[in-house]
């Protein structure tokens, strides 16, 4: 099957998209160390001197940017194409981070890195046509069809148990838990931010869909689900090591979302099953190398926090840095609690 123009389109927003995303996140961290030299006062421990930091705010523009290219590569492109390049956000943002923060990329960080370009080039060759849409009313029939019905009704079923039920018992225990209800909720948005981004190209090109309420509705679940959303991946977050969250929370977002896109949009409808093996593989390979670079990222902050670990020293004690679940021993002398956080944060 043949690449076409809004798939080239929306690879190419997608592309833009990591690109603006990942560099981001390296300008508001340097944003936010230059507040943190300015005041004494660090984000992580209640500061919000970054307000006032220009840079940070650079780095909040390029974000929104980012987000918002993503949010058009959707009205061009399928999800199972879009949703897997923004794996390649992580490896923008290690690159940047060992250039300009100094951040040394271990060298399973860059087999991480060669692993997520060449999945998503595999997935990119082997991506189905986007589908002709005409209007919203034709994306409110897909999402009134029977299986996603289904789809939609299990997601809902599934959330309500684990805030209800598992949330209080075991959400702060557990990582998947939250994860969990940050990924169902999350492929419910992508669909709506599609059906939503569908409505308004077709708008921009001539064919007002605004006066359809389908419009309006797909809107208010965009918003419905990206709050919750949200919601329970800042509590993620705030509980559990932010390398444990992000591989769990890509792998199950990712793969929710390409299994509603394919159960919505049809996307692997006349498609050849070699074609949709490849593709499949080359999820695995995006989803592999976002592991190790997370594991890269592990493996170098143990690394440095043994390096400024003396052993036998009388003053050792236990801390625990809020926010990320870390748990680690370290010499008062050398190393104030105030570092060792700093330390930490910095890491991820």
């Amino acid at each position: 099957m043949g690449f076409s123009e809004d798939n080239l389109t929306g690879v190419i927003l997608a592309l833009l998209s990591s690109g603006f995303i990942g560099a981001s996140f390296i300008i508001k961290k340097k944003g936010l160390r230059r507040a943190a030299a300015a005041s004494g006062v660090r984000a992580g421990v209640g500061g919000y001197t970054y307000l006032l930091e220009p840079l940070w705010w650079i780095g909040m523009f390029i974000m929104i940017v980012g987000e918002a290219a993503n949010f058009v590569a959707y009205a061009f492109a399928p999800a199972v194409l879009v949703t897997p390049l923004g794996a390649l956000s992580i490896i923008v943002s290690a690159v940047l981070a060992h250039f300009i923060l100094k951040e040394r990329l271990h060298k399973l960080g860059v087999l991480g890195c060669v692993m997520c370009i060449a999945g998503s080039v595999i997935i990119v060759v082997h991506a189905p046509r986007e589908l002709s849409i005409t209007s919203v009313q034709e994306i409110w029939t897909m999402a009134t069809q029977p299986a996603f019905l289904l789809y939609m009704g299990s997601v809902v079923v599934l959330v309500f148990i684990l805030v209800i039920h598992f949330a209080p018992r075991c959400g702060h225990s557990n990582v998947l838990v939250f994860t969990g209800i940050c990924s169902l909720m999350g492929s419910l948005s992508v669909m709506s931010v599609k059906a939503l981004g569908t409505s308004l190209k077709l708008t921009f090109e001539g064919k007002n869909q605004l006066i359809f309420p389908e419009t309006w509705l797909f809107m208010l679940v965009v918003v419905t689900c990206v709050i919750t959303q949200m919601n329970y991946l800042n509590k993620a977050l705030d509980t559990f090591n932010t390398a444990i969250v992000s591989p769990i929370y890509y792998v199950m977002f990712t793969t929710l979302t390409i299994l509603a896109s394919v159960i919505m949009f049809k996307d692997w409808d006349g498609q050849s099953g070699a074609t949709i093996i490849s593709e499949i593989c080359g999820f695995v390979v995006v989803l592999s190398g976002t592991i190790l670079l997370q594991v890269a990222k592990d493996f170098e902050r143990s690394s440095s926090f043994r390096a400024n670990h003396t052993p036998g020293s009388p003053s050792l004690s236990t801390r625990l840095c809020p926010g990320n679940g870390e748990l680690a021993k370290y010499n008062d002398e050398e190393v104030s609690s105030e570092e060792i956080c700093l330390r930490i944060q910095e890491s991820y």
